[in-house]
């Protein structure tokens, strides 16, 4: 039986989205809806991708019976209301990261979801890649020895883009990019909270974070170390230092295709794409479309990869982060 996806939002990233699921097979992956805001854009999306049915609102994809999970490629200052509408309609949700734009608004989606019994996960498509599971199982194995040091960064030019500098759509380096350096940090941790955080960053005259480093402290002097930036372009790299050796994840760490552990290199493709595709590497995001679908047959109500505590956990950080640097959003205040 096929696990039946709708789409919410007919953008950029739901088209890449769901050109990724096409690279799945058919009996096991099908998008039978689409809505946008347009039911025109709805319909342009739904014809270009050979979806059944459009919807012109995202109630009435909510209604729609034959949907098994929603896919939410809304902005995230959108994230909130739009999961609520989904999980109180008792759909399963994927929603794309940040999960919300704080800690308050993280725990208002994940209590509706255990409530209304349905799964729910954040769309860290990354923690899926062949390249992550392959780091979790040697950090597993101990074959760094004891990991000290965790450093990465992630920093595009990304002035021209409205979405990342304007505060009322959520604009800033943290949310946007600053997430996969956290959340990398967070995996190879195994999800442990840190003991301390410190940053420091450079913000724009429109009160969103340009540019932020990240120092974080962990149990046993272990420490991280990150910078995100939508001002200027960084190499994008990752290293994980061990007592016994060292993992390099070279560029692009958001969606990695290759891994160097103790100088030798192993490349893991990703699919290639049927359609042009938006964003880098972005077929991708079929690896946490399959887990989703793998959860869902078991029954379970959150993924162990991406759990609803890292969920939290990224949120907590980055409310902290943002304390420190003076980014505040108009949802911290309500």
């Amino acid at each position: 039986m096929a696990t039946r996806w709708g789409i919410c939002s007919a953008g950029k990233i739901s088209n890449d989205f769901t050109v990724a699921l096409k690279t799945l097979p058919a009996e096991e992956h099908q998008v039978v809806a689409v809505a946008a805001r347009k039911v025109e854009d709805a319909q342009e999306f739904a014809g270009k991708h050979n979806i059944p049915r459009s919807y012109g609102s995202y109630e009435e994809l909510a209604r729609d019976p034959d949907v098994d999970v929603v896919y939410v490629g809304v902005i995230h200052p959108h994230h909130l209301k739009t999961c609520l509408l989904f999980t109180n309609a008792k759909k399963n949700v994927l929603c794309e990261k940040p999960l919300a734009m704080n800690t308050r608004e993280v725990k208002e989606i994940l209590d509706s979801a255990k409530r209304n019994n349905v799964f729910l996960m954040e769309a860290v498509w990354t923690r899926f890649f062949p390249v992550s599971v392959e780091i979790r199982r040697l950090l597993a194995q101990g074959q760094l020895g004891e990991v000290k040091m965790v450093r990465s960064e992630f920093g595009v030019p990304l002035m021209h883009v409205p979405r990342a500098v304007q505060k009322e759509l959520g604009g800033g380096s943290l949310l946007d990019v600053g997430i996969y350096c956290l959340q990398f940090t967070c995996m190879v941790y195994n999800g442990e909270k840190p003991e301390s955080i410190q940053a420091t960053g450079v913000c724009l005259e429109t009160g969103v974070d340009e540019t932020v480093v990240v120092s974080l402290k962990f149990s046993g002097n272990r420490l991280a170390v990150f910078t995100c930036s939508s001002g200027v372009q960084l190499p994008n790299e990752a290293i994980i230092a061990g007592t016994k050796g060292t993992i390099k994840v070279p560029s692009p760490i958001w969606c990695p295709t290759s891994l160097i552990v103790n100088g030798k290199e192993t490349q893991f493709p990703v699919p290639e794409p049927g359609l042009p595709l938006n964003f880098m590497n972005s077929t991708g995001m079929c690896y946490e479309a399959e887990e989703v679908r793998q959860c869902l047959l078991k029954g379970l109500k959150e993924s162990s990869v991406m759990s609803h505590a890292d969920s939290l956990l990224l949120a907590e950080v980055e409310d902290e982060v943002r304390r420190q640097v003076g980014v505040v959003y108009s949802q911290d205040s309500q």
